[in-house]
C-alpha cells in the first residue's frame, strides 16, 4: 500500500495554526501576533474559562455572528485551560514584548512632547532593546518603529508556534477563525510544522502529481498514527479539471469572495486566493479548477479574508511568485507583507504603487488603494491593473471611492479601463473589530463606529467607474457564500444598507450603460 500512487483529496481543508488559533497575518508577523496574544486571545481563553456556556451559546446565536466567543463545547473546558497555561508557561516572551509595547506607548504619550528623544531609550522596557526606533512625524506625533527584520529573530518570534491541521470538508460551517481556537480531535491530522516546511509542499503538490503514503509520511516527518490518519486524506483518483487550462484567446472566472483567475495560454494570474476545497459543490470553482501553474498572486491587504493561508500554503508549490505592498516599515498596525509570506515560504515580489510585474503575454501594474482601513496609517494595500489578451482589468478589492480624482489620475497613466471588479461592504465593522489589540488605550465607542473597515458605496462605485472609464463593473460577493463564514462571519438580508446600496449602483450602471453584475459563487467571461 505504501507504494500505490495517490492523490490528496479535493475536498480537504486545511488550517494553518499558531498556538491553536487560526493562523492570520496579524497573529503571524511578531509584533502584531504579540499584541494579539496578550490582549486579545488570552483574555478571551480567560473569559471563556469564567463561563464556557455563556460563549458556547453565544457563539451559536445568529444575531452574534462573528463577535468574540468561543465555540468550543463545555466538556473540553479542560483543553481549553491545558491551551491557555501552556501559552503562558511557553510564550512569556511574546506576552513581555506585548506589555513592553504598551508601556513604551505610554512613555511617549507622557514625555514625548516635541523635544529630544534620545533620553527616553534609556527609559524603555529591555524587552525592546535594539528592536525599535523613537521618531516624531513633522507635526510633532512621536511613534515607535519597530526593526521588523530584527525582530522576526528575536525571542518574540518562534516557528514552534505553527502547526496545520488537516481534515474532510465538514459540509458545515466552521467557527469563526478570529475567536475559536481547533483543539486536537481525532477526525483531524495535527502536523507539528512550520508553515514553510517543504513536507506541506509536497503534500499539497499531490493535488496535481501522484505520490505515495511513504513518500508523504518521510516528508512530513510522521510516526505510525499520523501517517495511518494521513491515508485517510489519499485517494488512488485524481480531481484536477479538464478545463483549468484555456487554448486561446482571454478568460476570467470568479472563484467567490474577491478570488479571481485570469488566464491565457501562455499565463494566469490569480487575485486573493481564497478558494472552496468542497469540490462536490456545483455552484462554486473549487482548488481542482486551477491551472497548474499560477505565474502571479496578487494580494491587495492584509486582511484576513484577502491573506488566507489555508488558500494561500496549498498554492505554494506551483506559484510563480506573489505580489504584495510595499508597508510603511515598522509601524505597529503596518507589518510586512514581504516578510510574513517569505517566512511561509513563499517567493514575494514587493511593490509600490505604479511599479509594473511583466508576466508571459502582459503586465501587472500596482495602483493606490485608498479607504477601508478604518482610517489608520496602513500603506500595505494595492488595487492592481492588469493587461492581457487585449484587456484592462481593474482590481478594486475594497478601496474606496473617497476621493474620485484619485481614479482619474490612473486612467491618466494607463488609460481607459475595460472592466472594474468592486468591493462594496459598505458598512464595515468598526475599527476595534480587528484591530482592538493594537490600541494601547481606549477610544470612545462614538470614535469607534465611526471609522469602519468599509469600502465603497453606490455613489463611490460609480465615481471610480466614471473616472476609469469603465464599460463593465462588477461587485465581489462580499462575504455572503456560505462556505466562508468561518472567516468573514457576514450577515446581510434583503433590507441591508450595503446591498441596498448595490442595487443602487447597478441602476446607474444600467442608466449610463454600463453591463454591471452582483457575484456570487462563480461566473466565467471569455474574450
Amino acid at each position: 500500500m505504501n507504494t500505490e500512487e495517490l492523490f490528496l483529496r479535493p475536498n480537504v481543508i486545511i488550517e494553518p495554526l499558531v498556538d491553536g488559533f487560526s493562523a492570520w497575518f496579524h497573529s503571524v508577523a511578531p509584533v502584531q501576533a504579540a499584541m494579539n496574544l496578550a490582549f486579545l486571545q488570552v483574555p478571551l481563553l480567560e473569559s471563556y474559562l469564567e463561563s464556557p456556556s455563556t460563549h458556547t451559546a453565544a457563539s451559536r446565536n445568529p444575531a452574534l455572528r462573528g463577535g468574540y466567543f468561543i465555540g468550543i463545547d463545555e466538556a473540553r473546558a479542560g483543553d481549553v485551560r491545558a491551551l491557555l497555561e501552556a501559552i503562558r508557561r511557553e510564550r512569556a516572551p511574546m506576552l513581555r514584548f506585548a506589555e513592553a509595547v504598551a508601556a513604551a506607548q505610554d512613555l511617549l504619550r507622557d514625555n514625548a512632547t516635541g523635544y529630544d528623544l534620545t533620553p527616553l531609550y534609556a527609559k524603555l522596557p529591555p524587552e525592546l532593546a535594539g528592536l525599535v526606533e523613537l521618531a516624531y512625524d513633522t507635526e510633532g506625533q512621536a511613534s515607535l518603529r519597530f526593526l521588523e527584520p530584527l525582530v522576526y529573530r528575536s525571542p518574540v518570534h518562534t516557528e514552534a508556534r505553527q502547526s496545520v491541521q488537516l481534515s474532510i470538508e465538514p459540509g458545515t460551517e466552521r467557527p469563526f477563525v478570529l475567536s475559536t481556537p481547533r483543539l486536537s480531535s481525532p477526525d483531524v491530522l495535527d502536523l507539528k510544522l512550520p508553515f514553510r516546511h517543504p513536507g506541506l509542499e509536497a503534500l499539497f503538490g499531490a493535488r496535481l502529481r501522484p505520490t505515495t503514503l511513504a513518500s508523504l509520511r518521510e516528508a512530513l516527518e510522521l510516526d505510525d498514527t499520523a501517517a495511518a490518519q494521513l491515508s485517510g486524506l489519499l485517494t488512488g483518483e485524481p480531481s484536477q479539471a479538464a478545463d483549468r487550462h484555456i487554448d486561446g484567446g482571454g478568460r476570467i472566472r470568479y472563484l467567490g469572495h474577491a478570488c479571481l483567475l485570469l488566464q491565457t495560454p501562455e499565463a494566469a494570474i490569480l487575485t486573493d486566493p481564497f478558494i472552496s476545497a468542497d469540490t462536490t459543490a456545483g455552484d462554486r470553482y473549487t482548488l481542482a479548477d486551477l491551472p497548474d501553474h499560477i505565474d502571479l498572486v496578487l494580494l491587495t491587504h492584509g486582511h484576513q479574508d484577502h491573506v488566507v493561508l489555508e488558500t494561500l500554503l496549498q498554492l505554494r508549490g506551483r506559484v510563480g511568485a506573489v505580489v504584495v505592498p510595499r508597508s510603511s516599515g515598522g509601524g505597529l498596525a503596518d507589518p510586512s507583507l514581504k516578510l510574513f509570506l517569505a517566512g511561509a515560504g513563499f517567493p514575494v515580489v514587493e511593490v509600490e504603487s505604479f511599479d509594473e510585474v511583466p508576466f508571459p503575454g502582459g503586465r501587472v501594474t500596482a495602483t493606490p488603494f485608498l479607504g477601508e482601513h478604518a482610517d489608520l496609517d496602513i500603506r500595505a494595500k494595492s488595487t492592481y491593473w492588469i493587461e492581457l489578451a487585449g484587456r484592462r482589468i481593474f482590481v478594486g478589492a475594497d478601496s474606496s471611492g473617497v476621493d474620485p480624482v484619485l481614479y482619474r489620475h490612473i486612467r491618466g497613466h494607463l488609460g481607459k479601463a475595460d472592466v472594474a471588479f468592486l468591493g462594496m461592504e459598505c458598512d464595515g465593522a468598526p475599527l476595534t473589530w480587528l484591530y482592538q489589540a493594537l490600541l494601547t488605550r481606549p477610544i470612545p465607542r462614538k470614535m469607534d463606529l465611526s471609522r469602519r473597515l468599509s469600502g465603497s458605496d453606490a455613489a463611490q462605485a460609480a465615481a471610480i467607474v466614471t473616472e476609469l472609464g469603465a464599460d463593465e463593473a462588477y461587485v465581489y460577493a462580499m462575504g455572503e457564500e456560505p462556505w466562508l463564514g468561518h472567516v468573514m462571519a457576514t450577515s446581510y438580508n434583503e433590507d441591508s444598507y450595503q446591498l441596498k446600496q448595490i442595487e443602487r449602483f447597478e441602476t446607474w450602471c444600467a442608466e449610463n450603460d454600463v453591463r454591471s453584475e452582483h457575484l456570487y459563487g462563480r461566473r466565467e467571461w471569455r474574450w
